[in-house]
């Protein structure tokens, strides 16, 4: 595409100086940084968190020790995984006054409750204004432990009861279940979402982690980069897919069923959710990891027959895998949060939850080696144009 060549604001120059663009939309393919945070490789099924592979972390770690590592770069020693733990148990309560702000929007969307009151929680953190790096990791554990307290207060008020005072006892993940559903959770509920929460943790320079490093770009500070990220999650092309594969499975109603709405979704050029991705064009590698946690709960509920709906819909979605239509994350992830109670309006907060330790290593990264992120857009408008006064315009 020849154009005439602008300068920052978009300004032609002057006709006769032209220059070659090329477009990249949605900035597909474009590298704009450096980072050692997390590497996926798209065409083979890749994962890793600062080196380690997915699969052993999904398998053998724990959200604690897997937002530890994100956050200070290493995996710890059981000394520091401790102190660790201790300092998330300690950052559960939020203060009173966020409680009224929540009470006060209790009708919004969960996520709208929550981009609030992590923007309020700002005015309550000491270090708010400190963007060093230990500062922002101090800050972003903080808001890992208080951003889990925030979604069950807000659940509870908004349903006329009494938030759960958060337990200085369980993990991270059981003690969400406990402050979600007011009981202590079974060992199969609460390691099924820790698994969650750490397939959630980190992926690369997603919308919402991008859109954190922009913002972090500009020397704000690392609440306001999470406020943003959690914007850019709401969105339904970013966070959705959980909750539209559980509205899909409820619609497909029985496994029989299955292959008949495949088929009719692909002859109206419909998505199927819970299929397809960004990035991956095999099977996306953290889904595996929920499937059999998926059977596992459907069972020990009574209710295998989500399970049996999934996979049945995979089954009648196997045509389209030369594609690089593979089964995605989410797809798992909607019946599994259906199975532990969650309402659905809540799929995408969790998937918020899990994703902090991630956000807050991206900011940290941006905060280290800081610039300015402005890309340019390409001016396709009218050539300058001569004002003409009001009182002369037809």
């Amino acid at each position: 595409m020849t154009v005439v060549k602008a300068q920052d604001g978009g300004r032609p120059e002057h006709e006769g100086q032209t220059e070659q663009v090329s477009i990249h939309r949605g900035l597909n393919g474009v590298y704009f940084d450096r980072t050692r945070t997390s590497f996926i490789d798209g065409k083979a099924g890749t994962l890793l968190y600062r080196g380690y592979s997915i699969h052993d972390l999904a398998e053998h770690s724990t959200f604690e020790e897997t937002a530890y590592l994100l956050l200070h770069g290493a995996l710890p020693t059981r000394k520091e995984l401790a102190a660790f733990d201790e300092e998330l148990k300690q950052a559960r309560p939020i203060p009173e006054p966020i409680v009224h702000i929540i009470d006060a929007v209790r009708n919004a969307h969960p996520m709208d409750v929550l981009r609030t009151a992590v923007s309020a929680l700002a005015a309550f953190d000491p270090e708010v204004e400190d963007n060093s790096a230990e500062a922002a990791v101090r800050k972003g554990t903080r808001l890992t432990a208080q951003m889990a307290t925030v979604v069950t207060t807000h659940d509870a008020l908004r349903k006329g009861r009494p938030p759960v005072t958060p337990s200085q006892e369980l993990p991270h993940a059981g003690n969400f279940l406990y402050m979600l559903h007011g009981r202590p959770p079974e060992a199969e509920e609460a390691k099924l979402l820790d698994r969650d929460f750490i397939l959630h943790a980190e992926h690369g320079a997603n919308a919402s982690a991008f859109t954190a490093r922009v913002i972090g770009g500009t020397r704000a500070n690392l609440h306001a980069a999470l406020v943003g990220a959690i914007a850019a999650l709401s969105g339904p092309s970013h966070g959705g897919a959980a909750e539209d594969v559980i509205i899909m499975a409820l619609e497909i109603g029985e496994p029989a069923n299955a292959a008949a709405f495949v088929q009719r979704a692909r002859a109206q050029r419909k998505a199927v959710m819970g299929f397809g991705h960004r990035v991956y064009r095999v099977e996306d590698p953290r889904a595996r990891h929920l499937r059999d946690g998926v059977r596992r709960l459907g069972q020990l509920r009574g209710e295998p027959k989500w399970y049996a709906i999934l996979e049945a819909v995979v089954e009648a979605m196997k045509p389209y895998a030369r594609h690089g239509i593979h089964v995605n994350v989410d797809f798992y992830a909607g019946a599994l949060y259906y199975l532990l109670g969650v309402p659905t309006d809540l799929f995408v907060p969790i998937f918020a939850l899990g994703r902090v330790p991630g956000w807050t290593a991206q900011v940290v990264e941006q905060f280290e080696n800081n610039i300015l992120i402005r890309p340019l857009a390409d001016y396709v408008g009218p050539p300058p144009q001569r004002y003409v006064p009001i009182e002369d315009r037809l």
